[in-house]
């Protein structure tokens, strides 16, 4: 029964000794962050023997080398760079785990050290604690990180309808705030918006193209770029009659502007056209389409009709083929409307001077 009590006692004893172990740890920690040697009070910030200077505030961009340098100008007894709550060099003990960190000057007269390619997270106060043998003094910094703009969230390339009502995204981070601003670059650059939404009412095809999304503040610019593709229905352009001679290569040309590009079709009357059917070609190259006849016999005269079509829709043009008869011998005295060419009353003037150089010829020999 006594060894209880002994035991006990044993006990208490070791708890109150690793009580005052750790309660010396926490006073001699303190004591090293306020650089206060050991026996020498802790100066309020009352206190008239405690000097506070604030330094001149560093603005640095993001990724760049910062050095903080503090002047001592006394004879020190303990000196230290801190970093809001952690101490980052303690006289020449380096206590910051960063590799980035590193001493750069130390001596009576500077204490420098720097900090590479900085971030963000390094941005804030930072005091230089210096302990004479007069008094202790505190100069302290605020570091400011500048951040170029960064595109961090932009919509995607989109395919709409003509007509339809098209919102896209641009987001940007950086220090300070960028500002966020559309423009369509594809056609006449006019600018589109100067907010990170652009919103298009209504779209039409002149709406369409490559837009660039841009991003600045006061350090650099940031730009990206997406693509909007309007659809819309085919629009045939007028259909020009050609007039071929018997035997000769006739071409009749189609051109469509459509997106997506359009189909086509070709009909004479209602017959439509099988590619290579009674001598003829049809070769489609994006919005054109010719339809070519080798050999134009009597048969391939008459009316023809392009149809052009896409999902989204139809348009039609026609064409006149007609016969072309060469001038002869025989048609020369036959007058103008021997020749069908589409232009009859220019060929027949022409021939109405031939006929009367060839009468008058004759008489024009004998002078």
């Amino acid at each position: 029964m006594r060894l209880f009590p002994r035991l006990l006692r044993l006990k208490i004893m070791f708890v109150g000794r690793h009580f005052v172990f750790c309660k010396c740890t926490a006073l001699l920690s303190l004591r090293i962050l306020l650089l206060v040697p050991a026996g020498l009070p802790v100066q309020t910030q009352g206190d008239s023997q405690s000097d506070k200077n604030i330094m001149d505030n560093i603005t640095v961009r993001q990724g760049e080398t910062v050095f903080l340098r503090c002047t001592q100008g006394e004879i020190v007894t303990h000196t230290a760079w801190l970093n809001r709550s952690s101490i980052l060099y303690a006289g020449d003990e380096k206590w910051s785990v960063d590799p980035r960190v590193s001493l750069v000057t130390l001596n009576q007269e500077e204490f420098t050290i720097k900090i590479e390619n900085v971030a963000m997270t390094d941005e804030g106060q930072y005091v230089c604690a210096v302990q004479t043998s007069r008094r202790p003094t505190t100069n302290v910094v605020h570091v400011h990180v500048q951040v170029p703009p960064k595109i961090i969230n932009l919509s995607r390339d989109i395919v709409v309808n003509e007509g339809a009502n098209v919102t896209v995204l641009c987001q940007a981070n950086g220090k300070p705030q960028p500002s966020v601003s559309w423009k369509l670059i594809s056609s006449s650059g006019d600018l589109a918006t100067d907010d990170e939404y652009l919103e298009i009412p209504s779209i039409t095809r002149h709406r369409a193209g490559t837009y660039e999304c841009t991003a600045v503040n006061d350090i650099d610019t940031d730009t990206e770029t997406i693509d909007i593709t309007v659809n819309y229905a085919p629009t045939v352009s007028d259909g020009r009659d050609i007039g071929v001679t018997l035997g000769q290569r006739g071409v009749l040309e189609c051109e469509a502007d459509a997106v997506p590009e359009a189909d086509f079709e070709w009909y004479k009357d209602d017959r439509r056209f099988i590619n290579g059917f009674d001598g003829m070609e049809i070769v489609n190259t994006g919005s054109l389409s010719k339809l070519t006849f080798f050999n134009v016999s009597d048969g391939h005269y008459g009316n023809y009709t392009c149809v052009a079509i896409n999902k989204l829709g139809s348009s039609n043009t026609s064409f006149v083929m007609y016969v072309v008869i060469e001038p002869t011998s025989a048609t020369l005295f036959q007058g103008p409307r021997a020749v069908q060419d589409g232009s009859g009353s220019t060929l027949g003037v022409q021939l109405d001077i031939c006929l009367l150089f060839i009468v008058f010829l004759p008489f024009l020999l004998k002078f």
